[in-house]
């Protein structure tokens, strides 16, 4: 993936064996359990023998998804952040020899995780069924985290207008679409802003029928 792409998510969540069986049930997923040096279990989420997402047992926070993005270095990435006035929560460490990552937080508050690869480039397959095809931030302040991602990552931003009122920004990442923005509502109270995976189904009236 060229820096500056999507290019993994995993899910951290309370309940693993739940989320494999709900997950497996909707995309026709298969899992490998991974071992984690020191305790745990990582598991690798399967399309057709592709590694295409995670899933991890975590206590400690409310389940949510984790958006990757591939940086040539996560430590020069990771040393922009705060000079372009995000936070960084996690400083960059090594993930045994699979890759060197950094957790930070937008200027929005959203987080996101960067991705220097080494033996594990990320997803095996995109933009298939089954298959992480977009990942869409949740913002209140879209202008404010466009100028924050277009310095760290180089992205180039463009702002959807109806009737004056901006409704979506598409995000452009080495002349590819990579993802948006979405403005957060009203409905939504005072949420946090946050970053959310789509993955590619064949029908979306089908899907909901088997989430519900």
């Amino acid at each position: 993936y060229k820096p500056g792409t999507f290019s993994w998510v995993d899910l951290s969540t309370p309940d693993a064996e739940g989320a494999k069986a709900f997950y497996g049930g909707l995309f026709g997923w298969e899992f490998r359990d991974d071992e984690i040096p020191g305790g745990g279990v990582y598991s690798m989420c399967l399309n057709g023998g592709d590694e295409v997402a995670a899933i991890v047992q975590q206590e400690a926070q409310p389940a949510h998804w984790n958006n990757y993005v591939s940086v040539a270095s996560a430590d020069e990435t990771a040393a922009k952040v705060t000079d372009l006035g995000a936070t960084l929560i996690e400083d960059p460490f090594d993930v045994m020899d699979s890759g060197r990552m950094a957790v930070l937080a937008d200027p929005g508050g959203a987080m996101l995780c960067v991705w220097e690869t080494r033996s594990h480039i990320g997803a095996g397959r995109v933009n298939d069924v089954g298959c992480m095809g977009w990942n869409e931030l949740q913002t209140r302040d879209s202008e404010v985290v466009g100028d924050f991602y277009r310095a760290l990552f180089g992205w180039e931003t463009e702002p959807i207008q109806d009737n004056g009122t901006l409704v979506y920004t598409t995000i452009k990442n080495a002349g590819s679409q990579n993802g948006g923005f979405m403005p957060l509502s009203e409905e939504r109270g005072d949420a946090p802003s946050f970053w959310l995976p789509y993955f590619t189904v064949t029908s979306c009236n089908e899907a909901v029928e088997k989430v519900q």
